[in-house]
């Protein structure tokens, strides 16, 4: 993510929407290149907590991994994963206090897959938040039939034993979405 892009999201302010506590057990899922959303987040649940910076490209995790170290967050354990198998993320089942999906649902064709799988490694009354782009026309961020339509994520909810808790801005160019697990 480029200072740019940075703006684009106020991770500070999304971040909030949760919100994370510490000695909290929280996984960004799907964390990019430079994991800013971990690295956030790591800080809030502090050095009793456990952050998992998980994503499908081992350069984004090594350097999720240098900046951790950098900022002296050894709370922050990386895992390379496919979201969109069953049980592909080493992580256990119902053991998350928090899950991020932040721009990641755009980047697949098998997004009932990745909600599946995030929603098993949440516990009950755990939390998922959910960032995407808006679907309106931009000069950038993903093409119009890569964005996903929040109402498919809140009709889809219900079947993966999730609740509604919030909708939320996240942006001038993203919508927020903050789920329960029942």
């Amino acid at each position: 993510m480029n200072k740019n892009k940075r703006l684009l999201l106020d991770i500070n302010s999304i971040l909030e929407e949760v919100p994370i506590e510490s000695s909290q057990k929280i996984a960004d899922l799907g964390c990019g290149n430079f994991g800013y959303f971990i690295i956030a987040a790591a800080k809030m649940t502090g050095s009793q907590g456990l952050a998992y910076a998980v994503d499908i490209q081992k350069p984004h995790l090594r350097e999720v991994q240098k900046q951790a170290k950098k900022e002296n967050l050894p709370q922050i354990k990386t895992i390379w994963t496919n979201l969109e198998k069953w049980k592909g993320a080493k992580i256990e089942n119902n053991s998350l206090d928090v899950a991020l999906l932040i721009n990641t649902l755009n980047q697949s064709d098998k997004r009932a897959d990745i909600l599946r799988e995030s929603t098993r490694m949440i516990k009950k009354k755990g939390k998922l938040l959910i960032v995407e782009w808006l679907n309106k026309e931009l000069p950038f961020g993903p093409k119009p039939e890569k964005k996903v339509k929040k109402d498919a994520i809140i009709d889809a909810a219900p079947k993966l034993g999730l609740k509604l808790d919030k909708e939320f801005s996240a942006g001038e160019f993203h919508y927020g979405l903050l789920f329960s697990k029942l």
